[in-house]
């Protein structure tokens, strides 16, 4: 088996998200390698990413239009990441600009 993978406890959910895209092919052969071993287990990604969180993530529900669900869906699989992540990549990303805006 390649050696496990080292997922360290993150500051941000931007920088885990960062980290997870940097890291996807490596993640990617990992899960192709478990595969075919047999060894892949219902849960497993989400049971880790409980373990190595720092604090609970308050969860918030908005209404968004379906399109824009779609695109982000689409998006979201070029960059290898689930489209709720590249959504609140987006948001983290949106937020920092308009502090900065809002700052000069």
């Amino acid at each position: 088996m390649a050696d496990k993978l080292k997922i360290p406890a993150f500051a941000s959910e931007a920088e885990e998200a960062q980290w997870w895209y940097d890291h996807r092919e490596e993640v990617a052969k990992v899960f192709e390698e478990a595969a075919a071993r047999g060894e892949l287990r219902t849960g497993t990604a989400a049971r880790l990413a409980r373990q190595h969180a720092t604090g609970i993530t308050p969860t918030t529900t908005i209404r968004l239009d379906p399109q824009d669900i779609s695109r982000a869906r689409a998006l979201a699989a070029k960059r290898g990441v689930r489209y709720q992540t590249y959504l609140k990549m987006l948001l983290h990303e949106a937020l920092a600009a308009e502090e900065k805006r809002l700052a000069s």
